[in-house]
């Protein structure tokens, strides 16, 4: 027998191993989620973009995950959504049938050695996001609050969740701009917030995206009912020509720096994600379910019947964003630290 025919036949029998492996392996996973229900568990109360988006994401999503599980979304709003966050990473069954949305700040958290926090970012299997839109703290239009400026001249009460972007921002902004933001936590979602200013409770609110004011509150904008005070992202959004950018607003390049890496999580936008133990063939089939679902026609339909923005992330390149926010310079992140370490 000669050695090239043993090569031949080895190289042949290497072939169809692998070949029979692709179809075994599918139909792993799919045999696996036949049959079952994905709990999607939103780490805000109803109403507001983190749940509108996970819950048009969840009603399209399970038609593109081999076994085409049933998708049910679940509110456990609590902690700035770090209740929801610790539930898919420590309590919840990993094995793939339980998703979870929270707050975009979570990896800045991380990076500032947050000993609060309860898990690691990194460790998540960040699954996408459907959206990067810059968020936004606006004042209500009866506050007399319409310019940093202003907020700098006079004390504005601003409500906030908790240890998420709705606190963070004012801190930084009366740490580095002189702002004379005075915060109120414990609003458990947005719309409590919105319901807040509406009645007078607060006069202002730290966070909220560009996106979300579009979608649930367009008629707020068409009559000047808020002021948008800063935007915060990396890039001026232009349907804002008028507002600045926060992290332009820092007196020093290291304040800027500061406020660059506050402005960074923007673009984990409205994440979904997985537990940390997931096995990583199902981890692989729901990125690529995301993946078909952002093109899906009746997705999109949806999503402008919400007059939702879409603007995409894979999860490949949030989990690698989430990776480089928390592995940061040591010193701007121990600086931010020192800023908004104590804004819960």
């Amino acid at each position: 027998m000669s050695a090239r025919f043993i090569r031949t036949f080895f190289g042949l029998v290497f072939c169809f191993s692998l070949y029979m492996s692709c179809p075994i392996q599918a139909s792993t996973v799919e045999d696996f989620y036949r049959g079952k229900t994905i709990d999607l568990v939103i780490g805000y109360s109803p109403g507001a973009t983190y749940d509108l988006y996970a819950r048009v994401v969840g009603r399209h999503l399970g038609k593109y995950i081999p076994g085409n599980p049933r998708i049910v979304p679940r509110n456990l709003p609590g902690a700035g959504s770090r209740t929801a966050a610790s539930f898919v990473y420590q309590i919840g069954p990993q094995d793939g049938t339980v998703l979870g949305t929270s707050d975009q700040s979570l990896a800045v958290e991380q990076a500032m050695g947050d000993k609060n926090l309860a898990f690691d970012v990194t460790r998540l299997a960040w699954i996408g996001n459907p959206v990067v839109s810059n968020n936004t703290t606006v004042a209500w239009y009866t506050s007399g609050i319409h310019t940093i400026e202003d907020a700098r001249a006079r004390e504005v009460s601003v409500g906030a969740t908790g240890a998420s972007t709705s606190s963070q921002y004012p801190t930084a902004m009366n740490a580095l701009l002189g702002t004379k933001f005075k915060i109120i936590l414990g609003y458990p979602g947005a719309n409590d917030i919105n319901l807040a200013m509406e009645r007078g409770e607060v006069a202002a609110k730290g966070s909220d995206s560009w996106a979300a004011w579009k979608a649930t509150r367009p008629e707020w904008l068409a009559n000047k009912m808020i002021n948008i005070i800063v935007q915060i992202g990396l890039s001026a959004n232009p349907e804002m020509p008028s507002v600045p950018l926060l992290m332009d607003l820092g007196k020093t390049a290291e304040d800027r720096d500061v406020l660059k890496l506050l402005s960074s999580s923007v673009v984990i936008g409205r994440p979904l994600f997985a537990g940390p133990q997931v096995p990583g063939e199902r981890i692989a089939a729901l990125r690529n379910a995301f993946d078909l679902t952002m093109h899906d026609a009746e997705f999109l339909a949806d999503a402008r019947e919400l007059k939702l923005d879409l603007s995409p992330v894979s999860g490949q390149d949030v989990q690698n964003l989430i990776s480089e926010i928390v592995g940061t310079s040591p010193k701007i992140s121990q600086r931010l630290k020192e800023i908004i370490g104590n804004s819960e």
